[in-house]
């Protein structure tokens, strides 16, 4: 039987420490530390998302901008200016509160006297302010973008992996986000809500970067324009424009009235109304390369040959782009996945195949500080 000299394996575990405490072992086990965080962060990014839209429910944003002037208050402030909270649970507040100041939503100061804690707002949180002259307020979109219906279809997209066919409809029964709309009043308002928040986001920037589009225009029809806001914004800039805000029968039902705007209801599948330009303000992305083709057609149709064009204001994606939004654009390409018929976010060269194929062979792209660009399209 052979015996191993006590000195060789001395030598042997003397070096197999060695190795194990070696700069690439820290790191390989540095490594192995931090995938498994990750795989922890992606499991509760739902928490974040659900918890920010609680402190939008409950209108906190608004409660300290509205307290002198947007200066932070303690939570015994917030929670006593919170309606219809018969016995509400300060520690829940608490608890809730201290994640979004870790996410920045939010800002606390601790007072050297030691009193209670102040809470204020961020830039992020600025952006959920109703009434704000810097900001555009997010919450309705945020609301709907986080609503059971959107956020309950992603429990079926395995499902929808592996025997096609759209998440939302596996999920609900109905095709489209607009078949609940126009059976559920409560979600069609808060959706036409949310679509006319991100109308008054970028209609500044639109104003901003693209004011030269709109001098030669005597008439603009929204295509899709849901309630209305848009155009509105538009035509009180330019005043001269005759506006038009065309958009399903349920959703003009709902529609207010706006100086210089006529609400007309009708289907882009079928017709649109005539007009020196169109605009589809994120209408495409809802869609199919055919059914955009069939929409492009109809504008197509509908725009003047003299002075005629196309402004679709959708997301372009930058398959390698590390801008601001880019990430944004790809996780907003599986949203369209999961709960729209068809829909996704596309490449300039997508945009370019899917234009000529609908009769705009010719296109430039204006970058705005926004998740959407410009894309401004002509006819033959």
């Amino acid at each position: 039987m052979h015996v191993q000299s006590p000195f060789l394996v001395c030598i042997f575990t003397t070096e197999k420490r060695e190795l194990m405490e070696s700069p690439e072992a820290d790191h390989q086990a540095s490594l192995r530390l931090r995938g498994q965080a990750e795989i922890w962060r992606h499991m509760f990014a739902f928490v974040d998302s659900l918890a920010l839209k609680c402190a939008i429910e409950l209108q906190i944003p608004d409660i300290i901008h509205s307290h002198g002037a947007g200066r932070p208050i303690t939570l015994s402030q917030i929670i006593s200016c919170i309606d219809n909270a018969p016995s509400p649970d300060i520690s829940y507040l608490e608890r809730i509160m201290r994640l979004l100041v870790r996410r920045n939503i939010f800002s606390i100061d601790h007072p050297s006297d030691g009193g209670e804690p102040l809470y204020g707002l961020t830039h992020s949180s600025r952006w959920l302010v109703n009434g704000s002259d810097e900001y555009t307020n997010l919450s309705a979109l945020y609301l709907i973008e986080t609503h059971a219906y959107l956020v309950g279809s992603w429990n079926f997209l395995s499902q929808s992996v592996k025997e096609g066919g759209m998440a939302f409809e596996k999920a609900f029964g109905k095709r489209s986000l607009w078949d609940l709309a126009s059976q559920d009043n409560r979600f069609n308002k808060l959706f036409n809500d949310g679509m006319a928040c991100t109308g008054r986001i970028l209609i500044r920037e639109m104003v901003a970067g693209y004011k030269d589009g709109f001098d030669c225009l005597r008439s603009l029809v929204d295509v899709g324009g849901g309630i209305g806001g848009m155009i509105s914004e538009i035509v009180k800039s330019y005043p001269h424009i005759k506006g038009i805000n065309f958009d399903l029968p349920h959703v003009i039902a709902t529609a207010p009235v706006y100086d210089g705007v006529s609400h007309i209801a009708g289907d882009m599948f079928h017709q649109i109304p005539n007009a020196d330009a169109l605009l589809l303000k994120w209408v495409l992305h809802d869609w199919d390369d055919e059914a955009c083709v069939k929409i492009l057609k109809n504008c197509r149709k509908a725009i003047a040959e003299e002075i005629g064009k196309l402004i679709i204001v959708d997301v372009v994606l930058q398959p390698d782009g590390n801008e601001l939004f880019d990430d944004t654009g790809f996780a907003f390409d599986l949203h369209m996945m999961v709960n729209n018929p068809g829909g996704k976010e596309r490449t300039e060269l997508q945009w370019k195949k899917l234009l000529e194929e609908g009769g705009f062979p010719r296109y430039k792209i204006i970058k705005i500080p926004a998740l959407q660009s410009i894309i401004e399209a002509y006819p033959e």
